[in-house]
């Protein structure tokens, strides 16, 4: 992968996003020590979208939900 000093990141900035959004990440890096790795973003559409509520009505949850397990949990901590 390949590596870019702060000063030549900002630099080439607009070239460099291109060449992530393309999918060639790099990395910046301030006196040799990698700061940052830049990667592109694959924002979600249509059915990727995860929504609230979409496992509606698929599964119940217990009234003691709680309290499941509470007595092993009580003799670990030996109460």
């Amino acid at each position: 992968m390949r590596q870019y000093n702060i000063h030549e990141a900002k630099t080439n900035l607009s070239k460099l996003v291109e060449k992530a959004a393309k999918g060639e990440s790099f990395v910046i890096a301030k006196a040799g020590h990698p700061l940052v790795k830049v990667i592109s973003l694959s924002a979600p559409t249509g059915e990727q979208i995860r929504r609230l509520g979409f496992m509606e009505g698929e599964f119940t949850v217990p009234d003691d939900f709680d309290r499941m397990g509470e007595m092993e949990i009580t003799k670990l901590f030996g109460e």
